[in-house]
């Protein structure tokens, strides 16, 4: 008998509650844990949580780790996962990959929050020299606590959650951790993101210097047919972490439980 293996999801948590549905994809070097503050204050709301292909719990499982295969693996939890009506909330490297995820218009997408989000057409910042220098920026504990505190954030972190960045940040593989920096970042999906036809909302960080105001204004909204857009005073990239209660407001007020 020819028996095909069927390959093996990105582990993910699914809390139920009322919908819909909020399908969280965290940022590179992050993982599920990354939405812990938010979902801690969506008390009651559906929400659907995974690590990505290659990172934590999902590091073991094999590339490649490209935008489109991360894009199907969300595709595909939220279809194991029973969910049929849903907002996906993307973070940074999560933020690009719900825009392919979106521009497919899958059955049941609601709407889409872009956090931090990587734009649809690269910045012009986004060189050769630059990609190189970012790849290394989970080599070692010393590189992950630079980046961490000098780069990410804009604000002054409890230890714990620090802690947490850092682990999190080295619990990549290597091919999964040099796809997004040496690859993804560059690829231009302006193409895609005009596909895009729910509504979307667009958080930016007041102080965030890997994606800017700016960048997300000029690189991003205007590939958007409906885009809302919010700047959260204070924070820097890592907003989820930063800024986790006025994230979640504004997710709510953008898609409110049924």
């Amino acid at each position: 008998m020819n028996m095909t293996r069927q390959p093996i999801l990105p582990t993910y948590d699914h809390q139920p509650g009322t919908g819909p549905t909020l399908v969280f994809l965290h940022y590179w070097g992050g993982s599920a844990r990354t939405w812990d503050l938010v979902v801690g204050r969506l008390a009651g709301r559906d929400v659907l949580t995974a690590d990505f292909r290659g990172w934590s719990r999902s590091r073991g499982l094999p590339g490649p780790y490209t935008l489109r295969r991360l894009a199907d693996d969300t595709l595909a939890v939220i279809a194991d996962a029973g969910v049929t009506d849903y907002v996906l909330v993307g973070h940074s490297m999560g933020g690009k990959v719900a825009q392919l995820v979106a521009a497919a218009r899958p059955a049941g997408l609601r709407g889409l929050v872009l956090v931090g989000s990587g734009p649809a057409r690269p910045a012009a910042r986004i060189t050769p020299e630059y990609q190189e220098v970012l790849s290394h920026a989970y080599d070692s504990d010393e590189s992950v606590a630079g980046a961490r505190d000098h780069i990410l954030t804009a604000t002054e972190l409890p230890a714990s959650v620090k802690a947490r960045i850092a682990a999190d940040s080295r619990a990549g593989a290597d091919a999964a951790r040099t796809e997004w920096p040496l690859r993804g970042i560059a690829e231009d999906i302006t193409e895609h993101t005009r596909m895009i036809s729910v509504p979307a909302l667009v958080v930016a960080g007041e102080n965030d210097h890997v994606e800017p105001v700016d960048v997300l204004r000029d690189n991003l909204v205007p590939y958007l047919s409906q885009a809302d857009f919010v700047v959260i005073p204070n924070t820097g990239h890592l907003i989820p972490l930063e800024a986790p209660a006025d994230l979640a407001a504004a997710i709510t007020a953008f898609a409110p439980a049924a």
